[in-house]
């Protein structure tokens, strides 16, 4: 299922990415993201050395957005659900249609798609931690993870008209659970179990943010992570990373439809390299805006 980048250190698989779809989704929360990931390159300027692959899964054939963008869907969540140890990254958009989603949703066990793909996938990285995957939310995509009990004991974001009801969805989850509360931050984008060198000049770290920007949480304000083709040759250990949150698990929130762009060029230069998110803003004429790593650790 993965393609694979021939380089002089040896091969590099392409990095796979499910979308994870539902009925008025925010169609700039997955295009957004999609247009990010699909100029993304390991070797900048070369468009034969793509770093991401992107399939798309829905509930149908074809999903429809909120603002009536249909899209054709790649595979359906029973066939995502069969291939899901296969993708490095799933992604969450969010959307108008979350409020229902949440509705349908009394328990994690019952609730709609994507709550029990989000599930499985945190679930695969517990029980197999050998490989390194990301759970990236847009927008309100991130209380389909509040729901789920995925942001216990994390840090986390959302759309900022939904503050206040994402801390009431992990209140109420961290009650089904084992009582670890989530800090809902007003943050750009918000990451946890990152991995990332610091260097010995902070000044010079790209994913280091020395001042932090006003927000209603204090946050531990470090960015970044190794790319993606550093971390093949220099893995933690399967224990180190099993003794994190969710045996590892990156867990990426972002808020509104731009915290999609800025945390997509953040995955960017964590799983390929900083220049290649510097190379694909450039190409999209857009300005990153970074956010905040917590509870990272020093490799």
């Amino acid at each position: 299922m993965s393609a694979v980048e021939d380089t002089p250190d040896g091969p590099i698989e392409v990095i796979q990415v499910l979308f994870a779809l539902h009925q008025s989704f925010g169609a700039q929360e997955l295009c957004g993201p999609l247009e990010v990931l699909s100029n993304a390159h390991h070797k900048l300027k070369d468009p034969d050395s793509k770093a991401f692959e992107s399939t798309i899964a829905a509930p149908s054939q074809g999903v429809t957005s909120s603002s009536g963008l249909t899209i054709k869907a790649d595979i359906d969540f029973k066939t995502a659900h069969d291939d899901l140890k296969y993708y490095d990254v799933l992604i969450v958009p969010g959307g108008p249609a979350i409020d229902k989603l949440l509705e349908n949703a009394s328990t994690a066990s019952s609730a709609p798609e994507p709550i029990p793909l989000i599930l499985a996938f945190a679930k695969l990285q517990q029980t197999d931690p050998s490989k390194e995957r990301t759970l990236m939310s847009v927008g309100t995509g991130s209380m389909l993870l509040a729901q789920a009990g995925i942001l216990q004991g994390l840090a986390a974001t959302t759309h900022p008209d939904y503050y206040t009801k994402m801390e009431i969805v992990c209140r109420d989850a961290a009650r089904r659970g084992d009582l670890e509360q989530t800090d809902v931050m007003e943050e750009n984008y918000v990451v946890n179990n990152a991995r990332f060198d610091l260097g010995e000049n902070f000044e010079e770290n790209p994913f280091i943010l020395t001042k932090r920007p006003d927000g209603r949480r204090k946050s531990i304000a470090r960015k970044g992570s190794n790319a993606w083709k550093e971390s093949v040759k220099r893995r933690e250990s399967n224990a180190r990373r099993a003794s994190l949150k969710l045996g590892g698990l990156r867990v990426i929130t972002s808020g509104g439809v731009t915290s999609g762009l800025d945390a997509s060029l953040y995955l960017v230069a964590a799983m390929v390299s900083h220049e290649s998110a510097q190379e694909v803003a450039r190409v999209l004429q857009y300005t990153w805006n970074k956010g905040v790593t917590v509870e990272g650790i020093d490799v």
